[in-house]
């Protein structure tokens, strides 16, 4: 199973009083994909993940804007409560059997944890946790992305290498095997690591603006797969 990346986030100031507003102003800011045209998913939770929630709304044919979620929202408060919603966002993904790349929705979570909520979660967790899908979209698959100099020999090597260890390996994906014989032309690798580094500038843009608005404290980035998923989106945007 691919692994998940996620956003922890902290605001400034966030008494029951305020959970509410500064997660509707957090929605504002996100970058919903037109295909979707809104919030597709609304859950509301009291207490903790293990109790049934108490409401909620599929969408899917009617999504609502930041606005519309909050009127939903309105009627639900308390320091035990946690909000989720999902929409869809578009990033870069590559399709491996035309061997072109493509602007997809993508599916985002965003949950509100009160303070009180899971007994205090937001502390560890954030504030607002956000998965915000798989964490190749943003690192690369294989390791090929990193500290590179574009067009040099190890760049253009490093799938080769990567395949040579592998193919001995009979968990390897035929699929995946394709993927990185694409990835042994020094142009394909070069174009991966822009468009990998496209979606890395999609969710800081995103960050920096909820920053502002909400306003952030502080945000962690991490993932199921990398030990320092921050460092690693730094290491391919730092790679010109």
């Amino acid at each position: 199973m691919a692994n998940r990346a996620y956003v922890g986030a902290w605001a400034q100031g966030y008494p029951e009083e305020t959970q509410l507003a500064q997660f509707g102003r957090l929605l504002e800011t996100v970058p919903v994909s037109p295909t979707s045209r809104g919030f597709t998913f609304v859950v509301v939770r009291a207490v903790n993940s293990s109790e049934t929630p108490v409401r909620e709304w599929d969408l899917r044919s009617r999504a609502l804007n930041a606005a519309g979620v909050m009127e939903l929202l309105g009627e639900h408060s308390g320091p035990d409560m946690a909000y989720e919603v999902r929409a869809l966002w578009d990033l870069r993904t590559y399709d491996a059997g035309s061997g072109h790349w493509r602007l997809d929705p993508q599916e985002l979570e965003i949950i509100s944890h009160g303070p009180e909520y899971d007994e205090g979660i937001s502390a560890e967790q954030g504030h607002f946790l956000i998965d915000i899908g798989f964490e190749h979209l943003f690192t690369g698959h294989a390791g090929l992305l990193g500290n590179r100099v574009n067009g040099s020999t190890a760049a253009a090597e490093a799938p080769v290498n990567a395949l040579g260890q592998n193919a001995s390996q009979e968990a390897l994906h035929e699929e995946e095997a394709r993927f990185l014989r694409a990835m042994a032309s020094p142009d394909r690798l070069r174009e991966y690591h822009e468009r990998t580094r496209e979606n890395i500038q999609i969710l800081f843009r995103w960050l920096q603006e909820a920053e502002a608005a909400v306003p952030l404290e502080r945000y962690r980035l991490w993932s199921e797969g990398e030990e320092n998923f921050e460092a690693r989106l730094d290491e391919i945007l730092a790679v010109r």
